[in-house]
């Protein structure tokens, strides 16, 4: 996987970088649903411009991430993501 532990150096070009990288996670006390809909949609949005979008994905993927948006999937997302490459 090209965003492995071992090469993160993929971080420095994402496009989640800066004051707009709260939108990847939710805040600390939970948030209502739509809020969270909402909050996903913007931060997938900036996935989508994103040229190591890829890399993000591996990383989370290598290392069973648990929380926010990264490389352009949810949670549940990426979860269903291994689930069916298991399969």
């Amino acid at each position: 996987m090209s965003g492995s532990m071992g090469d993160m150096k993929w971080q420095q070009k994402a496009a989640c970088r800066g004051p707009q990288a709260a939108a990847f996670f939710p805040p600390p006390l939970g948030e209502p649903r739509q809020d969270k809909t909402r909050r996903e949609a913007q931060a997938k949005a900036i996935c989508q411009t994103c040229s190591v979008r890829r890399d993000c994905l591996d990383y989370a993927l290598s290392i069973g991430e648990r929380h926010g948006v990264w490389g352009g999937l949810s949670v549940i997302e990426r979860r269903n993501l291994q689930t069916a490459e298991a399969s």
